[in-house]
């Protein structure tokens, strides 16, 4: 850890938004997803679910580390706020247009209506896990589930200032498992709306991360190996019982996994084990961490347009449609997200206010009326298109 960056989790966030897109290219190319019929080798790429939960850790401890050294004070909610929007609205809302724009010209989502006037108003107030509503993208979900964790994060904070990060973790967690056990008698619904209450224990635990790298004494502890230990019973169970059953079962996998995945986290911060850092430190999954988000937010309009317009009334529906599908929809995401990262996100992570955009923007373009013999390479250029270091 240096200078702020916390080495490996770019390459961590590269690699679950890869392994995302995989999931998605699987899921559209094979029938009968949660119920899959394709090959057995390929069976790995039906947990997509754990993915996620790895983003909502990953989201909690990045946002909790300045809290957490800062003596658990987040500052002004009001900076805070606009930050996060800031952040994360612009390319969201890009996306949100490029995927209207293809789910009412080329095909919907499959397995919802073509997105209303209502999907529009939902969709762009990030109201999605609250509000059913057809969607123009099936990955929204997630970042509706992000924008309600992170108005709860303050309070988070604060439980973690009056009574530590460990007592908030089992502030959070307690009234998911008493629901779950006591409400739905071990059963709870499988929705696709209101999943941010049973997701907040991911979140917290990234936060409760935090506040054990801020402690300073998480370096004594083998987080490599007490990570493989919590991992190998669920691990075991999903790979046995398969995706179907994970689907069924979202409420208490995303419980289970949060402690492995938490604890991966912790050692990776480490620098444990030192191959895999060395890997998730390379320059392909740093720069594919850098796109995670467009990346995320983008490929799944793409890999349906692909797999249901161009691939399967071809090549039908098999190994062949998949390879096909991930080659082309993956390199075409890949493309996309790069564009949109361009333009909504590394801007707006480099200049924190309008002022300073616009102040960046009339720079490029009162250089560029000069001759190009004449004018170096505008810095402001270089900078509005760079990832600063605090994401």
């Amino acid at each position: 850890m240096s200078g702020g960056r916390v080495s490996g989790l770019d390459g961590l966030r590269g690699l679950c938004a890869l392994y995302v897109l995989l999931f998605h290219c699987w899921a559209y190319t094979f029938r009968g997803f949660p119920r899959y019929r394709g090959p057995e080798w390929l069976s790995w790429l039906g947990f997509g679910r754990l993915a996620v939960v790895m983003f909502l850790v990953l989201s909690g401890f990045s946002l909790a580390m300045a809290a957490a050294r800062n003596g658990w004070r987040l500052g002004s909610l009001r900076r805070y706020a606009r930050r996060r929007a800031w952040r994360i609205l612009p390319a969201y809302w890009a996306a949100l247009a490029f995927s209207l724009v293809i789910a009412w010209t080329v095909v919907r989502q499959p397995h919802s209506a073509e997105p209303t006037s209502e999907s529009v108003v939902v969709y762009a107030l990030l109201l999605q896990d609250l509000i059913a509503a057809p969607t123009p993208n099936g990955a929204f979900w997630s970042i509706s589930v992000e924008a309600l964790l992170y108005a709860v994060l303050p309070l988070l904070v604060l439980l973690c200032r009056r009574v530590g990060p460990a007592a908030m973790l089992a502030v959070v967690t307690l009234p998911v498992l008493v629901i779950g056990f006591v409400v739905y008698g071990g059963s709870p619904p499988q929705g696709d709306n209101w999943l941010a209450p049973h997701l907040l224990p991911a979140f917290a635990a990234g936060v409760m991360a935090a506040g054990v790298v801020a402690a300073g004494w998480f370096r004594r502890v083998p987080w490599a190996v007490l990570s493989v230990v919590a991992a190998v019973p669920v691990g075991v169970l999903v790979l046995h019982r398969g995706a179907g059953w994970m689907v069924d079962n979202y409420y208490w996998v995303d419980l289970a996994v949060a402690p492995a995945m938490t604890m991966l986290l912790l050692a990776v911060v480490d620098g444990r084990p030192a191959i895999l850092v060395r890997l998730l430190e390379s320059r392909a999954l740093k720069r594919l961490g850098s796109l995670s988000y467009s990346l995320y937010l983008i490929h799944l309009p793409i890999v349906v347009v692909v797999t249901l317009k161009v691939v399967i009334p071809r090549l039908g529906r098999g190994v062949d449609s998949f390879t096909v599908t991930t080659l082309v929809a993956g390199g075409l995401s890949l493309v996309v997200a790069w564009v949109l990262a361009k333009l909504f996100e590394f801007p707006f992570q480099r200049y924190r206010s309008w002022g300073e955009l616009k102040n960046a923007v009339r720079a490029v373009g009162g250089q560029a009326a000069q001759p190009a013999a004449s004018v170096p390479k505008p810095a402001a250029l270089v900078d509005a298109v760079r990832q600063p270091a605090d994401g």
